[in-house]
């Protein structure tokens, strides 16, 4: 069975970070193992306190994982700090010929700081480490203050890009847009656009999605479609729980993915 590594925050409501990392993993068929980097106490209305895990132990997380297992794909998430992200810095340098996903998350829906103002020039000194970084449009212009647009997006050689859910017009109809950038190519995977509250963790699923199927052998171009599809589909399918934003339906949004790819190989063959 494929092992994939998250290492990211822990959401005591169960639909952001590790726990939805997790959901996704077991979703896509692969093992997730997980690197706490950051407690939070928080549900679908907001966070409500932050408490970060010491460097010392987070390196110690790593390690215990990667002598045990044959990791085959990491995501990164929540980081929040500079220590934090020099651990993993230093964990990523040691890492050859797997892929590596990074979400960089900064700012909550609620709009709480997940990344500590001095850290962000430091994360982007993971980017050469990285296969893909997965920011969503507000995070883009964080990390890309010195001019983002879509031919400075398209010369970033450093790694792939996909910039995430961008609301677009096509054709007659509201589109949701994510935007691959790598090798100077541009790529849009798109889905209807779904007006709806249940979107806690979606960027956390995406990317863990993204890599369970780069696990699975997928290019990443397949891998970012399928997850695409995939949150798509639990944005629709969402359990309706919770008072604020409320959490997708990560397994029903796999398995409806399965039946689809299924039926599309049978058409091929």
């Amino acid at each position: 069975m494929n092992v994939v590594l998250s290492i990211a925050g822990s959401d005591s409501s169960g639909g952001a970070g590790i726990q939805a990392d997790l959901k996704t993993f077991e979703a896509f068929g692969v093992f997730g193992c997980s690197v706490l980097t950051v407690l939070t106490a928080q549900n679908t209305t907001g966070v409500n306190a932050i408490s970060e895990i010491k460097p010392e132990f987070v390196k110690a997380q790593i390690e215990a994982v990667m002598n045990d297992f044959d990791v085959k794909a990491i995501k990164i998430g929540m980081l929040f700090s500079n220590d934090v992200i020099d651990v993993i810095k230093a964990f990523l340098q040691t890492v050859e010929h797997i892929p590596v996903v990074l979400d960089p998350v900064c700012i909550s829906k609620s709009n709480v700081k997940l990344l500590s103002d001095d850290a962000i020039e430091n994360l982007k000194t993971l980017f050469p480490y990285s296969t893909l970084i997965t920011p969503n449009l507000y995070e883009a212009k964080m990390l890309f203050s010195d001019g983002f647009d879509t031919k400075k997006m398209s010369r970033f050689d450093e790694c792939a890009v996909v910039i995430k859910n961008q609301k677009l017009h096509i054709n007659g109809h509201d589109r949701s847009v994510d935007t691959l950038y790598k090798n100077g190519k541009t790529i849009q995977f798109d889905t209807p656009f779904l007006q709806s509250s249940h979107t806690h963790g979606t960027g956390c699923s995406f990317s863990s999605a993204i890599a369970a199927n780069l696990a699975l052998g997928k290019e990443l171009k397949e891998a970012i479609a399928l997850s695409k599809k995939f949150i798509y589909l639990g944005i629709k399918n969402a359990p309706h729980i919770g008072h604020g934003k409320g959490p997708i339906a990560h397994k029903k949004a796999a398995e409806i993915c399965f039946i689809k790819e299924k039926r599309e190989e049978n058409r091929k063959t």
